[in-house]
């Protein structure tokens, strides 16, 4: 059934039908858009646009259609322009007339973008759990590793000494930020459009804030023009999701250098790993792997959404029906590969020794080593240097700084004395570091303690 054909003498190509249509990507869509015709419709009825016994004749119908969708009583037809036309064509079908009467005072260009933020308002918070299960999964392995000594990098060089729960707390601020903004990209889309027709309202008498109430919506849109028009909200959605594709990427670079056996600082489980067809060996971190790869298609998700909006006149385009394929891909994409990840992370084994062992080979107390001479009265330009000239010579000698014997510490500097080797100590380097934002034990429990608090105001909200 089309929603428009009186003004045509001749029928749609069959290959023009099948580029106009829309519902094998809409489809999902069907929960929001009967919900949302029913808030309509009780609205019609309520206004007297149409008579009331007809609008609850087409709420009944309606609420019978989506227990039969949700069942499987009833498929829905791919032969449908989209699923606003399938809804009403179906509709119609079964309680006859009536159902003809549900469109009145809205067209599809406000029923698309209401219907795209009901699902975006439902699937957000669905991510926003997803993220909240990742996050308690990482507290969990901070608390089991607060005194886990690994080395921090930068350059990808060995720099200072932290621990594997310092670390692990890093990405869990980068994931509370994404949680923070989709909360905020909640608020922004949490308007509601309908009531705004094709693109200058209506004539009827209609009640948009009373959809809207019924919708649940916090308020309405102020401009019918930009109601229809915009999608700035699908923008910022993937926009959102990039970032989060973004952090996953970073953290699984490092899951699979940690994997390797130069490194060894983790295993996989075999749940959460794949072999070679040739190598009997291998044991490859594929999840990871997948998990950066899948970042560059949710760029393109939202690159192919910017590129589409970046030229469009007030007010609807059919252009913009190419929102919702990378939208969805996005969502999808973006939710599989958290739950994936978290899986993946909840299950890795930790190999502290091996983190540790790698701090005492890569000079990481090196930093100590000028503090305690800056404590002991020098410039820190001057016990930079000096510093230096030590690495230098165990470099030469094979050794670390803290096999060093007293006598070799003394002579680069008289400020020496025997309380050095407690200095230099791998952890006595973490422990002073008691900052807040730091690596030490008081400060990872703090961190912690924070991120709990975070996940259980997040859950207690919703």
């Amino acid at each position: 059934m089309k929603l428009w054909g009186g003004r045509f003498k001749e029928g749609t190509n069959k290959l023009v039908n099948d580029f106009n249509s829309s519902i094998n990507v809409d489809c999902r869509m069907y929960k929001e858009d009967i919900k949302g015709s029913i808030a309509h419709s009780k609205m019609l009825g309520k206004q007297g646009i149409i008579p009331k016994e007809s609008a609850k004749k087409i709420e009944d119908g309606l609420v019978e259609l989506l227990k039969r969708l949700n069942s499987g009583a009833i498929e829905i037809d791919l032969t449908s322009e989209d699923i606003h036309s399938f809804t009403e064509g179906i509709l119609t079908y079964y309680i006859g007339d009536s159902g003809k009467m549900l469109h009145t005072a809205r067209s599809r260009n406000d029923q698309v973008t209401l219907d795209l933020k009901l699902y975006l308002k439902s699937y957000i918070n669905d991510i926003i759990n997803d993220l909240l299960n990742l996050e308690e999964v990482l507290s969990l392995k901070a608390k089991e590793n607060t005194k886990t000594i690994m080395p921090g990098y930068t350059h990808m060089q060995k720099a200072q000494p932290i621990t594997f729960s310092h670390h692990l707390l890093a990405y869990s601020e980068m994931f509370k930020r994404d949680i923070k903004r989709l909360l905020d990209d909640l608020e922004r889309l949490d308007e509601m459009p309908l009531g705004s027709g094709a693109l200058a309202t209506s004539t009827y008498p209609i009640d948009r804030e009373f959809v809207a109430k019924e919708l649940g919506f916090k308020n309405i849109t102020l401009n019918s023009l930009d109601s229809v028009s915009d999608r700035d909200y699908a923008i910022e959605t993937l926009s959102c999701l990039s970032i989060i594709m973004m952090h996953l990427s970073r953290f699984s670079e490092e899951i699979i250098i940690w994997c390797t056996n130069e490194f060894n600082f983790i295993e996989l489980s075999d749940e959460y790993s794949t072999g070679s067809s040739i190598m009997p060996q291998k044991k490859n971190p594929d999840v990871a792997e997948l998990v950066r790869s899948k970042t560059g298609r949710v760029y393109g998700d939202l690159m192919t959404l910017l590129t589409v909006m970046k030229g469009i006149p007030l007010a609807y385009n059919k252009d913009m029906q190419e929102d919702k394929e990378c939208l969805f891909d996005a969502l999808d994409t973006v939710s599989l590969s958290i739950k994936t990840f978290t899986g993946m992370i909840n299950t890795m084994k930790v190999n502290k020794e091996a983190m540790k062992l790698s701090c005492k080979s890569g000079f990481t107390n090196a930093t100590d080593v000028a503090d305690y001479l800056v404590k002991s009265g020098l410039t820190f330009r001057s016990a930079h240097e000096i510093v230096g000239e030590m690495v230098l010579y165990c470099i030469d000698k094979n050794k670390g700084i803290e096999d060093l014997t007293l006598e070799e510490f003394k002579s680069f500097s008289k400020e020496f004395k025997e309380d050095i080797y407690k200095a230099v100590d791998l952890l006595t380097c973490v422990e002073e570091r008691s900052v807040v934002g730091g690596p030490s034990t008081s400060s990872v429990n703090f961190q912690i303690k924070m991120l709990d608090e975070f996940i259980n105001s997040i859950k207690n909200k919703q």
